[in-house]
């Protein structure tokens, strides 16, 4: 069967899964819970504690996480209710939804796993890259930039939970002409089924467009897009790319935050691509 087959009949899969929004993942029981206590504020710390120490995954991934380069602390803490008080609230929402984004998606088989974690691992890169500008060039805060890069490509994962035998699942070639075709729209009905703010929903629209730009300030598009460009240009030095003074979002950056490398990347990317790999490491 010649490869121009071949997709048509991994389209059919997808077109499908998007007419199906009932195969498509939903928030498991768990997360919703912890996410209204986090949102009505009625519950003390300790009581948090311990709804989140109910998943023990996730308190893992607070605690690892709390100690990450986003949060340069003289004292790590000890305990989940040190971790809380030292993120906050939000911070721990955002963190949820990140968790469960990666346990949503169902690995059927060893060929799934392996595509996962390839492309998992090149979302994690991206959205430490997002969160590290986040944290140097201030308007958004790391955690809120960091979620939304990593939602931003909620389509992309979706694509892969379309395929659920082993024999079924397509070349790494064949999956990413999919996600170039599916990931955006198929993302938009996820996050629609998830009830998120309609902000990252306008950033799954956005991205990878160069030249959009909202307003004069730094917006949450604009680092998702600036980390985007440099996780590409990482992953495949000879990407075909815009040059980086063409991104509209360049064009926010004041100096001495805009000199550029002699590889064409920010410098504030390249000074600190040690603590970017420290926090995408801190979500695998």
């Amino acid at each position: 069967m010649g490869e121009t087959s071949d997709y048509s009949i991994y389209r059919r899969v997808v077109s499908q899964l998007m007419q199906g929004q009932e195969q498509l993942p939903s928030l498991p029981t768990l997360t919703l819970e912890i996410r209204r206590a986090l949102s009505d504020g009625g519950m003390s710390m300790a009581q948090l504690s311990r709804l989140i120490g109910r998943d023990p995954a996730l308190a893992a991934l607070l605690m690892k996480h709390a100690s990450c380069a986003l949060y340069r602390h003289p004292t790590a803490p000890k305990t989940l209710q040190d971790v809380l008080i030292l993120l906050g609230l939000g911070e721990v929402d955002r963190i949820t939804m990140v968790h469960s984004i990666k346990s949503l998606f169902t690995l059927h088989s060893p060929a799934h796993k392996r595509l996962f974690m390839e492309v998992w691992g090149r979302l994690v890169l991206k959205a430490g890259t997002c969160a590290m500008l986040a944290r140097l060039l201030g308007h958004v805060s790391a955690e809120h930039a960091l979620l939304a890069c990593l939602l931003s490509e909620v389509g992309t994962l979706a694509v892969l939970s379309a395929f659920k035998d082993e024999a079924d699942i397509p070349s790494g070639e064949l999956y990413y002409k999919l996600c170039r075709e599916y990931s955006k729209s198929l993302g938009v009905i996820v996050l629609k089924k998830w009830a998120v703010d309609d902000e990252y929903i306008g950033v799954i629209r956005a991205a990878g467009n160069w030249g959009h730009s909202e307003g004069w300030d730094l917006g949450l598009i604009d680092l998702v897009n600036l980390a985007l460009f440099h996780a590409i240009k990482e992953g495949n030095a000879q990407a075909d790319l815009p040059m980086l003074v063409e991104l509209a979002a360049y064009h926010k950056l004041l100096p001495p935050l805009n000199f550029i490398g002699d590889n064409g990347e920010l410098e504030l990317v390249i000074n600190h691509r040690e603590d970017i790999h420290a926090i995408a490491e801190s979500l695998r």
